[in-house]
């Protein structure tokens, strides 16, 4: 299998299932969100496995899935929480390129609004902040590019992330 696929990571709220979508129009790859094929696989909703499952239980499970993905020419838009997973981490990073879009703390948190929600899984007592903090330094650990997609519209996030892809040799005409 060829690693030409684009896997997109950061916080919840970065834009990553948004970009994946346009970012795969663009580039005339297929597209593959992450949390929904792990709800497909498990017919549960992302708070069901986290409800039933718990934290560390949900991260297994989403590692599982990460970690089993097998396709190429493909946009993958992870949750935020893959970067818990070593496997699925390994994995994706073996089978393409993986993209940081790095967005400010302020950012992310105007931006998610109920992270519960959304299925943003928290420790307990553990905030917002503490767990930007936490999980930054892996993004970055993991990431094969990073992009700093603070105040960038979609349009120009995109033409950042093709440019990049280009000047790495990843992507181009």
């Amino acid at each position: 299998m060829k690693n030409n696929n684009i896997i997109l990571i950061g916080m919840p709220g970065a834009g990553k299932s948004t970009m994946g979508v346009i970012l795969a129009k663009v580039m005339g790859y297929r597209f593959l969100d992450a949390d929904l094929l792990i709800q497909e696989q498990e017919k549960r909703l992302l708070r069901e496995i986290i409800e039933q499952e718990g934290q560390e239980g949900f991260i297994e499970v989403e590692n599982r899935v990460n970690a089993s993905i097998c396709t190429e020419n493909t946009i993958i838009a992870t949750g935020g929480s893959v970067i818990y997973g070593a496997e699925a981490m390994k994995h994706l990073g073996s089978i393409g390129t993986v993209i940081y879009i790095r967005l400010s703390y302020q950012t992310v948190s105007e931006r998610l609004g109920n992270i519960r929600q959304r299925g943003v899984v928290l420790k307990e007592g553990q905030t917002l902040y503490s767990l930007y903090q936490e999980r930054c330094p892996l993004y970055q650990k993991y990431a094969h590019l990073t992009i700093d997609a603070e105040g960038m519209d979609t349009e120009q996030l995109m033409e950042t992330i093709l440019e990049q892809l280009n000047s790495a040799g990843l992507y181009g005409k």
